[in-house]
């Protein structure tokens, strides 16, 4: 049953309320309702075929976990860090060194680890299957999402972010495009997809970041939202610090709003950020925005990835977790449909002539009804497999199911079904950058 919610809202009530956690289960679950019915536009939805995907699931967890369901880690960036090496613990070894071990200098810690951690998921959409990244100090090569991160801590690392202050983000003001490249190693033998929406992104990360002094400090620095979440905060009877997950998600969706690109889709005047319409919505709509369906994908990955980084290093726990969602991307996404749960419907999409794959921009109506189902999909196959294994919520978490299953799933079935084609999705996404 659809979270129900009034009609005559205003449209600029209507548009927080976009932009709030819970709109994303309410209005993926209107489009699903819809394809239990068949009035999707472009999916057929196969409901018999679910098995399948929880048990493929549960074999990539029992394969790489066994029975120790604890040593699942929660989905976030940390994981890309550390591909062949545990990067982000040898940063945070040489900061301890640097600056001692007192709670400012813990805290000063933090804040470096979250400066990083926004930088490097904002650069994190999909960077295409030619791209790898070499890593100077390993010889090591890296390609997708643990290129870009591995790649984004040595740009860190570098400065090109803070300038001369580590303790400022005067360095993202000049971000360019040719400065980015350079960073990454983009050449005509190694192309990025989306070099000018990454670039675009940083460089209005610097103007959103001086636009939010509440949330980062007159410095304009990420890591500064530390100093707003404990104020938001309060201490639990054994004194354990409580960050409210909202309070996090204010600072990402309101603090970071202006980074996104001014196409965005809009409602009363207010940009929504990562919100589309949805054509299969629209016989059920009444007002205006009631055909649109909120993601908000890059700002919940910075979310996880975030909680993670915070709790690791400041011993908070923040409360209202449940709130996040399954992420819409296309390695999720793809799982569906390489195991027949989604199925396009016949001339839904046109053809890639090199890749021989259906092809689609992030704003095409059938990419929006496969993100929708992507998100309570991934919901049913968490709840399936906690059933299947016995296993409560707190056992085995939605973050935990995405990094151990869901995820790396869909970027396993993809190297089996694509892997001479660089095992990319199953559709030929378009990307400007920002979404995928």
């Amino acid at each position: 049953m659809s979270l129900l919610v009034p009609n005559e809202l205003s449209l600029q009530s209507k548009a927080a309320y976009l932009r709030t956690l819970p709109s994303i289960r309410e209005r993926c679950t209107r489009v699903f309702e819809l394809a239990q019915q068949g009035k999707l536009e472009y999916f057929d939805y196969h409901e018999e075929k679910e098995k399948q995907v929880v048990e493929y699931c549960r074999n990539i967890i029992t394969r790489d976990f066994g029975t120790d369901y604890s040593r699942i880690p929660p989905h976030g960036r940390w994981r890309h860090f550390d591909l062949g090496l545990n990067r982000v613990e040898r940063l945070l070894n040489k900061w301890t060194t640097e600056l001692g071990t007192g709670e400012n200098a813990k805290k000063e810690s933090s804040k470096r680890l979250v400066d990083l951690f926004v930088v490097s998921v904002l650069l994190d959409a999909g960077a295409g299957k030619d791209w790898v990244y070499h890593e100077k100090d390993t010889e090591g090569k890296y390609s997708r999402s643990e290129g870009l991160a591995i790649c984004s801590l040595h740009m860190f690392k570098d400065g090109l972010f803070s300038g001369e202050d580590r303790q400022k983000s005067t360095g993202l003001s000049k971000i360019t495009a040719t400065s980015v490249a350079q960073h990454m190693q983009v050449s005509e033998t190694n192309p990025i997809v989306g070099l000018e929406g990454r670039t675009s992104l940083l460089y209005n990360l610097s103007t959103a970041l001086k636009s939010s002094t509440e949330f980062f400090g007159e410095e304009g620095r990420p890591g500064n939202m530390l100093d707003f979440l404990e104020r938001q905060s309060k201490l639990s009877e054994t004194g354990t610090r409580l960050v409210p997950l909202a309070a996090l998600w204010n600072v990402l969706i309101d603090g970071l709003n202006p980074i996104w690109p001014a196409s965005r889709t809009k409602l009363g005047g207010v940009s929504l950020g990562d919100v589309w319409p949805c054509e299969a919505l629209k016989s059920t709509s009444f007002s205006e925005g009631d055909d649109l369906v909120p993601f908000h994908k890059l700002t919940q990955w910075l979310t996880y990835s975030l909680v993670e980084a915070i709790t690791h290093t400041m011993k908070w726990e923040f409360v209202g977790l449940e709130d996040m969602t399954g992420l819409p991307e296309y390695r999720n996404g793809g799982l569906l449909i390489d195991l027949g749960v989604l199925t396009l419907k016949p001339n839904a999409l046109p053809i890639d002539e090199t890749s021989g794959l259906p092809k689609a921009a992030p704003d095409d109506p059938a990419v929006v009804e496969w993100r929708a189902m992507t998100v309570v999909m991934l919901d049913r196959i968490a709840t399936a497999l906690r059933t299947s294994l016995n296993l409560s919520a707190s056992d085995l978490s939605l973050a935990q199911v995405l990094e151990s299953a869901t995820w790396k799933g869909g970027r396993e079935i993809a190297q089996t079904k694509r892997g001479e084609k660089g095992g990319g999705p199953p559709l030929e996404l378009v990307s400007d950058g920002t979404v995928f």
